[in-house]
């Protein structure tokens, strides 16, 4: 580390949550109705980069750019609570040891970049905020101090789901039952080489920011959705015993059927909401009639469902298949409905050079009693992206101090600064 100068720079992963988690039973400490267990994507592919540093000579408490446009920092909002607890972590270890530097009274920088679209229904909060609370964590010395769930706690203040973005593989949080939500964390559930052969496919339907935020859209269905309580009391808990079971016997056909319920049982919710919400749009429930064609084909033929598919807050859809040969058949029929995509593929499971595939792609041999006209093939660039991505790992630290990882200059302000505000 540069004398005097004090930072780090981390990153954490995107998390897809395959039993979903909406609602809550506190909105400051965001304590969830229910558990939720989800899965870890590969940061190669999806993560958030975040620089931390702090410095006496910082006259503001904390300044936050996102992808180069300043954010407010309001006192008392879901950063202030990550931050305050935090420094109050940092003060503890200053007391106990006079030499460190009281770096929880000195002001702070921040600066995160994501390599995806953010507030798109993406996950960007929960790697945000997960990025977030790993780098200070990093920054203030405290990482031999908390355990993961610990921090998944901390990182929990400013996003729910940012608490399961804390680990890598197949993640869980528990609601817990205490008021002051002191059970309420992450753990995990399995490591990302348990279950090696599954991939990931996201299709960006569309990267715009959306209408209703998750934050208002999961209290207008506490509020006002009878089957959201049907959800919390009687599906989730049996669900999430039944994932758990399915993820450590590695068992797709039961993870699908468990995955895709659940991803229609959130959105019914969401249309049982009063006004209801609407995420998803014709692209995602042409994608899931697609999936479903596919299934039910593969099933007629005595084989295991070929792809499970799972919508968030958001148009987008994310599909889990399995390697090897069904990863190549999903693709190329995503590829063949919904040409003219950019297709962002490191695996390399369609040939090694995408810029010679064709933007339309032939459809593979299916079963015989696929149905090839379930759906339209629709118009060109209806799916924006493909991004073929597998299982990951959990939050990295880069650097621990100045170097080329670093998202600040060093005067403390960001290398990429945009001048106009996000609309």
């Amino acid at each position: 580390m540069v004398a005097n100068v004090y930072q780090a720079t981390c990153t954490a992963p995107v998390n897809i949550a395959v039993i979903k988690y909406w609602g809550k039973r506190d909105t400051r400490l965001i304590l969830p109705t229910n558990d939720s267990l989800s899965v870890t994507l590969d940061q190669d592919h999806l993560r958030t980069v975040t620089t931390a540093r702090c410095d006496p000579q910082f006259t503001e408490p904390a300044r936050l750019w996102l992808n180069g446009v300043e954010e407010q920092v309001n006192a008392g909002g879901r950063l202030d609570a990550c931050l305050k607890e935090l420094r109050r972590l940092r003060a503890d270890r200053e007391a106990k040891d006079s030499s460190l530097p009281k770096m929880s009274e000195w002001g702070l920088r921040l600066c995160s970049e994501n390599n995806f679209p953010t507030a798109a229904g993406l996950a960007s909060s929960a790697s945000g905020f997960a990025a977030l609370a790993v780098t200070v964590a990093t920054l203030y010395e405290l990482r031999d101090k908390l355990s993961d769930s610990d921090l998944s706690m901390i990182a929990r203040r400013g996003s729910g789901s940012a608490c399961r973005s804390v680990f890598g593989g197949y993640v869980a949080w528990e609601s817990g039952e205490k008021t002051d939500g002191s059970d309420s964390l992450a753990v995990s559930v399995a490591d990302r080489q348990h279950w090696p052969d599954l991939d990931v496919l996201v299709c960006v339907v569309n990267d715009a920011k959306k209408g209703t935020s998750s934050t208002s859209g999961m209290q207008r269905t506490v509020e006002t959705s009878p089957l959201l309580q049907h959800r919390i009391k009687h599906v989730v808990p049996k669900r999430m015993n039944e994932m758990r079971q399915a993820i450590s016997q590695r068992d797709f056909a039961a993870f699908t059927a468990l995955t895709t319920a659940d991803s229609n049982d959130f959105h019914a919710c969401c249309l049982d909401t009063a006004p209801p919400i609407f995420y998803m749009n014709d692209t995602s429930r042409a994608i899931v009639q697609l999936v479903e064609e596919l299934n039910r084909a593969r099933a007629q033929n005595g084989q295991d469902p070929i792809a499970a598919y799972t919508f968030d807050a958001g148009p987008n859809a994310v599909l889990y298949m399995r390697k090897g040969q069904d990863s190549a058949t999903v693709l190329r029929v995503i590829r063949h409905y919904f040409p003219g995509a950019f297709f962002d593929d490191p695996q390399h499971v369609l040939g090694t050079d995408k810029d010679q595939l064709p933007d339309k792609e032939p459809l593979p041999n299916l079963p015989t009693s696929f149905q090839a006209d379930v759906i339209p093939v629709h118009a060109s660039g209806s799916v924006r992206r493909l991004i073929h991505t597998r299982v990951g790992d959990g939050p990295r630290v880069l650097e621990h101090g100045i170097g080329q990882e670093s998202l600040l200059k060093e005067d403390g302000m960001p290398l990429r600064l945009q001048r106009a505000k996000r609309a």
